[in-house]
């Protein structure tokens, strides 16, 4: 289940061109961030707050000129995995920095994400469990190499893969798709409201932010 979050119908206008659309990872150790035509890795070797307050001034830095961010959204089955207080904690950090940035953003599960690269919620069903995360990440970062043309390759090639289908959702939710995705695939947007608009340029002058959210299910 993932939610998209955007900025009211009032201020909705169209573009002259693609929207910058910029996609964020989930990740402490390695936040996946990209764009159309680029994905990049956020590696911190701090931890607890230290970790956090430099990821949020890296992703601010990264995302003050864009239209709309699509964050990857919390796993809430993995509630007792090592970390995820503080991986919780920094998701909500940087969705409160968007919006008090007045920056409207889009969160999206991983399962979401993966039926869009791969038109399946889980592509390595086939394999045994406890490989299947692993292939169905290498399955995503290679949708990403052959849809797109983008090679994830170094550190992080995984985060970075993820990151950019993100901003590739994003993109396609706004009206501009980086390339022809089946039916299936596109599943997760199918019933996204305001899917067709084109988030406005800043600057955004209204006081108090009414975001709208939308469920899709996998």
């Amino acid at each position: 289940m993932s939610s998209l979050v955007a900025a009211p119908a009032a201020i909705l206008a169209p573009a002259p061109g693609p929207p910058l659309v910029i996609g964020v990872g989930s990740s402490l150790t390695c936040t996946g961030i990209a764009g159309d035509g680029w994905a990049d890795a956020l590696r911190c070797k701090g931890k607890g707050h230290r970790r956090l307050r430099w990821l949020r001034e890296e992703v601010r830095e990264r995302t003050r000129l864009a239209d709309l961010v699509v964050i990857e959204g919390a796993a809430y089955g993995r509630g007792g995995q090592a970390g995820h207080h503080e991986l919780v904690g920094q998701r909500w950090i940087l969705t409160q920095d968007l919006r008090d940035r007045k920056i409207p953003y889009a969160v999206v599960n991983a399962q979401s994400r993966t039926i869009y690269a791969t038109g399946s919620a889980n592509p390595a069903k086939d394999y045994p469990k406890e490989k299947r995360a692993r292939i169905a990440n290498g399955m995503v970062r290679d949708a990403v190499a052959e849809r797109y043309g983008l090679e994830c390759d170094g550190p992080g090639r995984y985060d970075k893969a993820n990151a950019f289908i993100l901003a590739a959702m994003g993109l396609h939710w706004a009206g501009w798709p980086l390339a022809v995705v089946p039916a299936r695939t596109a599943g997760p947007l199918a019933r996204c409201p305001g899917r067709n608009a084109v988030p406005a340029r800043k600057p955004m002058t209204w006081d108090n932010v009414e975001f709208f959210s939308c469920r899709t299910q996998g």
